[in-house]
């Protein structure tokens, strides 16, 4: 798997949790039989379409067609990734999660000493913040940038004195302490060959206003420091540590993220400030990337959350700059119902100030003012030639063409070839044709989900493993493994492997095969075939998988007898395969 955690492990864990239970702490789950219903939490409706299998251990929508375990649907309702998913589920159940040989070590559990001794420093920074006998210069740095107490308090912000050693002795009394404190980013060495000892690190923040930084459960993983006064640098954040990755995170994403799911709508800034001044007016739906340029991590974050991310930079040359920066990371990531939109403020200002002098309806009017994204990409390319004669439109296509290629196949992809024709006097045909001479790669579309569940003809595989997701114990049916083994057809071996998963293993669910299979690609189409309107009866199940694993074994014999029989027209049979064809023919004439 991508994140390098056991396949027994997943197997382990979704086998241990009860998918009514997890479901039921978010949407009220009420009994019918020996299913459980709701009103969908994935679209508006009345009647409640929405089920939970017990035994299955799987939920599917009747409505929208939202289906999957208790893994997938933490994904979907709370727009965590699988690995936070698969957090979430291990903590609630008590489990650690191992990792195999050669994991990442950012993919590694938070040690929890490490998260220990942040926590610890969270609170010893706003203790300082409060009763610290210079915290006035802290106070009155806050009050001048109009920020009112209570808003400090619920960002939890805090107060590094102006010392190199006071967050060190109060926390760092013992070796293996200091040790911590120099894992978690808190205390840097003076010696870098040296041992963090009475004398060997100083603390990493001083004399700043300190912002402690969450990760996607709300766990303060570092820090990030304002200078009171003048000094450099102004910014200072935490380094990079096992517990804080500053391409992954984002400030105050955890606090917004409802906010943001209500509003269906992010919005990016720079700054910390930016984001307690704006939340302080009513805007809680802003986050900050942390001194770094936007990452394809943070878009993916964000986009979990909502379908729309408004950037907001300065209107310099610098602002423009860094939004440009952000659009080409944001290309390959443009799916449809996405959308980008780019906000530049007036030069001077920043999203604090311009908040405090105008108000938070007039901001909030800005960012429904905000540049689309396909404004901005054609409107900073056509600044860059002269539009007024045929080798600056030229131009413009060999810039645009290699950006526009980048966009997944989509609707806003054509519209974009559309805008580029019309600017350009190519037609759309010219343009694609450019496109490939110029050997700029289309990108593969993306999967898209089938409908909801059916009962159209579908082919004896895509029967058998239906059945078999949806009835686990079926597996323990097939007799011969080898001449299933022998199926060579796309998803063959998915109905091998699910087979082998049911033989002679109690427990096995829906769930559990389904996790089994996340990494393939045929993961989508299995979700729909778990689903599926098989239309029979209980009583028939054993009968209809046999028959209908027979017809897959009679159909590969088929194909095998017929291949065989070319070769012998050919005079290429070798002395085993003669015998083997011997043997089918021999099966075949048996009534």
């Amino acid at each position: 798997m991508a994140d390098r955690i056991p396949n027994s492990f997943i197997d382990e864990l979704v086998g241990r949790v009860d998918i009514v239970e997890v479901i039921d702490r978010s949407v009220p789950l009420t009994r019918k039989g020996r299913e459980y219903l709701a009103c969908c939490p994935f679209h508006d409706e009345k009647t409640p379409s929405f089920t939970v299998s017990p035994v299955k251990q799987f939920y599917y929508c009747f409505g929208c067609g939202a289906s999957g375990t208790a893994i997938g649907f933490l994904m979907d309702y709370s727009n965590l990734s699988f690995l936070e998913a698969v957090e979430v589920l291990a903590d609630s159940v008590g489990l650690a999660i191992p990792r195999e040989p050669g994991s990442s070590p950012k993919q590694a559990d938070p040690p929890m000493q490490l998260l220990e001794i942040v926590g610890q420093a969270n609170q010893w920074f706003q203790h300082q913040l409060r009763k610290h006998p210079d915290a006035d210069t802290a106070v009155s740095y806050l009050k001048s940038r109009g920020l009112v107490g209570e808003m400090a308090a619920s960002f939890g912000i805090g107060f590094a004195p102006d010392s190199w050693n006071a967050l060190t002795d109060a926390l760092g009394r013992s070796l293996q302490q200091r040790e911590q404190m120099a894992k978690a980013g808190l205390v840097a060495q003076k010696d870098p060959d040296g041992v963090a000892g009475d004398r060997g690190v100083y603390d990493r923040f001083r004399g700043r206003i300190i912002f402690p930084i969450e990760d996607y459960r709300g766990r303060v993983v570092g820090f990030g420091g304002r200078i009171i006064g003048d000094g450099e640098p102004k910014y200072l954040n935490s380094p990079e540590t096992p517990l804080f990755h500053k391409g992954a995170e984002l400030y105050a994403l955890h606090r917004a993220r409802k906010e943001i799911g209500i509003r269906q709508r992010s919005l990016v800034v720079e700054g910390y400030m930016d984001v307690v001044g704006l939340a302080q007016y009513g805007i809680d739906y802003a986050v900050a990337t942390l001194g770094t340029a936007t990452t394809r991590t943070h878009l993916q974050r964000l986009f979990r959350l909502a379908p729309e991310i408004i950037f907001c930079f300065d209107g310099d040359r610098a602002g423009r700059s860094a939004a440009w920066k952000a659009l080409q990371v944001a290309l390959p990531e443009m799916h449809d119902k996405r959308q980008i939109g780019f906000l530049f403020l007036p030069d001077g200002e920043d999203p604090d100030t311009i908040v405090r002098s105008e108000g938070g309806d007039a901001f909030q009017a800005r960012v429904d003012n905000r540049t689309p994204f396909s404004d901005f990409l054609l409107d900073h390319l056509t600044r860059q030639v002269d539009m007024n004669h045929l080798d600056g439109k030229a131009k413009l296509v060999s810039l645009a063409l290699p950006l526009v290629s980048q966009l997944p196949d989509s609707v806003m992809k054509e519209m974009m070839f559309a805008r580029l024709s019309a600017l350009s006097g190519l037609t759309e045909i010219q343009l694609k044709k450019a496109r490939s001479a110029n050997l700029v790669p289309p990108r593969a579309a993306g999967r898209k989900a089938g409908p909801g569940p059916d009962s159209g003809q579908i082919s004896p595989l895509a029967s058998a493993t239906s059945l078999l997701l949806q009835n686990p114990a079926l597996g323990a049916l097939v007799a011969d493994m080898d001449e299933l083994r022998r199926i060579k057809m796309p998803g063959s071996e998915i109905l091998v492997g699910m087979i082998g998963l049911c033989k002679g293993k109690e427990g096995q669910t829906t769930a559990r095969l389904l996790e089994a299979f996340r990494d393939s690609p045929h993961h989508e189409y299995l979700e729909r075939l778990a689903v599926r309107a098989n239309l029979i009866d209980e009583d028939a199940l054993e009968s209809q998988f046999k028959d209908t694993i027979s017809r897959l074994l009679e159909n590969q014999a088929a194909q095998h007898r017929m291949a065989l029989l070319e070769k012998a027209r050919r005079n290429m049979l070798d002395p085993a395969e003669k015998e083997e064809l011997a043997r089918l023919l021999q099966a075949r004439a048996k009534p």
